[in-house]
């Protein structure tokens, strides 16, 4: 009985404790519209077949480099004939596909790291200083770096931007674990014998995801970013497929006749960016759990 007391009592204090988090969340405006453009993203990615007339890699010469509001094209037309409209939607896939793997993998590596340097004082030393000669590469270049080695693809673009992030995540649980690892209940466990992988998954891990959230929402906006960034300079994807980066590099040579095949995905870029960061920084006000004594 006292064991099931106990189990209902830690359920009722996790229910509480999100619906706590998902009402500060609401009361950040700002946190409640980057959520919402990651919503409408997120929708126009999945129904992109649905929500687009033409093909997003067809030519038509014969209309090139319509301006926007043009009969059938509604955000006109690139200088191969094909529908910026439905390579800004098609483009929301891509970007946030290879965004969410790069940041995945990215966590996968950086939790494990930063779990083993932040529990075993041994092993810290060894997993910093390589944190620290991943740090020693400035980020992009690093990226760079990797798909100079593997070659230049979207497949290869989301290793690079996850290998670029483990540095940042392994740090960040590291911190999280050394403080969470001297709480009396983690003593207690250790004194009843439970073994190191079970105090790690079920009692130190849980406790820090909420860092871990944040990082990896925020990181999100740097992968598309960055994903962006490597395809502008050739990196990335390749002609002809539909990635906002590719775009921009594509349109700029007719910049003054057409800006707007520059300006529209340069936009797009803009505002799941700032949807990403500023959702992120909601987030990490609502799991604050020092938000209860400021308030």
């Amino acid at each position: 009985m006292a064991m099931a007391e106990t189990v209902a009592l830690k359920e009722k204090k996790r229910e509480k404790y999100i619906v706590t988090t998902i009402r500060r969340l609401f009361k950040n405006k700002l946190a409640v519209a980057g959520l919402i453009i990651v919503i409408l993203q997120i929708l126009m990615a999945i129904f992109a077949p649905a929500i687009t007339v033409h093909d997003p890699i067809k030519q038509n010469l014969a209309s090139s480099e319509l301006p926007m509001f043009s009969d059938g094209h509604w955000l006109g037309t690139d200088n191969y004939g094909r529908d910026v409209w439905s390579r800004i939607v098609f483009g929301a896939r891509i970007s946030l596909v290879v965004g969410l793997v790069a940041v995945s993998l990215g966590l996968i590596g950086g939790v494990l790291l930063g779990m083993l340097a932040g529990f075993y004082p041994k092993l810290d030393a060894v997993i910093m200083r390589f944190v620290d000669l991943l740090f020693s590469f400035p980020g992009i270049l690093l990226a760079m770096l990797i798909i100079a080695i593997l070659g230049t693809s979207l497949v290869n673009v989301a290793i690079a931007i996850s290998i670029w992030s483990i540095p940042t995540c392994a740090r960040i649980v590291r911190g999280s674990v050394l403080s969470i690892k001297e709480k009396e209940y983690i003593m207690a466990m250790r004194s009843m014998g439970a073994s190191d992988l079970r105090i790690m998954a079920r009692h130190i891990l849980p406790n820090a995801t909420a860092p871990i959230i944040v990082f990896a929402t925020m990181r999100m906006a740097t992968a598309i970013l960055s994903t962006a960034s490597l395809s502008y300079l050739g990196l990335g994807a390749q002609p002809p497929t539909p990635e906002w980066g590719a775009m921009i590099s594509q349109g700029q040579d007719f910049m003054w006749t057409s800006p707007h095949l520059t300006i529209v995905p340069g936009i797009a870029i803009m505002l799941t960016v700032f949807a990403f960061n500023v959702l992120g920084d909601g987030l990490r006000d609502a799991l604050d759990p020092n938000m209860d004594i400021q308030q």
